[in-house]
């Protein structure tokens, strides 16, 4: 195996995914990582740590070519929701100079970030999702009509990381966090996402009383989808799976290649969905690793090893994967030692 850089851009907390592609490169290259504060816990675990502007400053992306070309980096993974669709513009840019950009196509970002689109595009390909509405009007007549119930989800259309999620039960609450969230976008870095259509920057969603699931669907770097692996969701903290059991699920997994083989996303593609009375709802995609990844790493598909291996040129990457149901997991917190940064 040559030897392979890995970037990681906006590396903040995912330590996991800094070590485990430390691993699956096993000496032959180095894991490079970036953010805008050098006190990202990820920084520490890289064999690189480097300082770089936040994704809407105008030097950022120059930023990133520098790196590219004076590291020699052969891949570039985001981890962060908002920078994806810089990415995915700036991508033949990037891939000039010798990286790989692991990031789906721009139409891909645009269904997958705007919760609205996503909503409407699981509706056109026949997967099923939860009841949406894009105007407090029409959520209110849904409601009139006995087609709409509480309670409900009141979240931001272009949302990332569980920021300004809210549930309500009755119509007060309704208005109240509605009118609240307009508020919270403005003050938040969802504020550029937002910008838009900033009038319709609120969604309204039925709320799913069910089992939460998170799956990891794998599509590789031509968009062919090779396999799902699935998790069902014990306990959340944060937003984030914070304990989870492995599942193998083939109604679930006919559901996931669905979707891979109309998106054609590449690489990763963190869901989340509901099942009550047998009934599948996703609520999101993520063209991404997740949060949720560990808990399918440690049930046995090496993700990793897997994108290093196509990078590599090799086709047959069945070996990384030994992924199996029924193993749970949970998460924990560590200390990191942070060097060498004044208070």
């Amino acid at each position: 195996m040559r030897k392979t850089n890995i970037l990681f851009t906006c590396a903040g907390r995912r330590n996991y995914l800094i070590n485990y592609f430390k691993d699956a490169l096993d000496g032959n290259g180095r894991v490079f990582a970036v953010d805008n504060q050098l006190t990202a816990p990820a920084l520490v675990d890289a064999d690189v740590a480097i300082k770089v502007p936040p994704i809407y400053d105008s030097g950022y992306m120059d930023h990133l070519k520098e790196i590219v070309a004076s590291h020699k980096i052969n891949a570039i993974i985001s981890l962060n929701d908002l920078e994806l669709p810089l990415l995915s513009e700036h991508k033949d840019e990037l891939e000039s100079l010798g990286a790989k950009v692991i990031v789906s196509d721009p139409e891909v970002i645009d269904i997958a970030f705007d919760k609205w689109k996503t909503f409407t595009y699981f509706k056109e390909i026949g997967v099923g999702t939860p009841k949406t509405f894009l105007t407090l009007k029409d959520a209110k007549n849904a409601m009139d009509k006995g087609e709409l119930h509480y309670p409900l989800i009141v979240k931001p259309r272009w949302g990332s990381a569980s920021i300004a999620i809210d549930i309500v039960e009755n119509e007060e609450e309704l208005e109240l966090a509605y009118q609240l969230q307009r508020i919270k976008i403005q003050k938040s870095i969802l504020k550029n996402a937002s910008s838009s259509d900033i009038e319709k920057s609120i969604l309204i969603q039925e709320k799913i009383e069910g089992d939460e699931y998170g799956i990891d669907i794998l599509n590789d770097f031509k968009g062919n989808h090779y396999g799902s692996f699935i998790r069902k969701k014990i306990a959340m903290r944060s937003g984030e799976t914070d304990k989870a059991i492995s599942v193998i699920d083939h109604n679930f997994s006919k559901i996931a290649e669905t979707i891979a083989k109309k998106t054609k996303h590449i690489g990763n593609m963190d869901c989340d969905f509901f099942v009550k009375d047998g009934e599948v709802f996703y609520l999101e995609m993520n063209p991404r690793f997740g949060g949720g990844y560990p808990f399918s790493h440690e049930a046995g598909i090496n993700t990793p090893a897997i994108y290093i291996a196509w990078l590599n040129g090799e086709n047959s990457v069945d070996h990384h994967n030994s992924f199996v149901g029924g193993l749970m997991f949970s998460k924990c917190d560590r200390m990191m030692p942070i060097k060498n940064i004044n208070p």
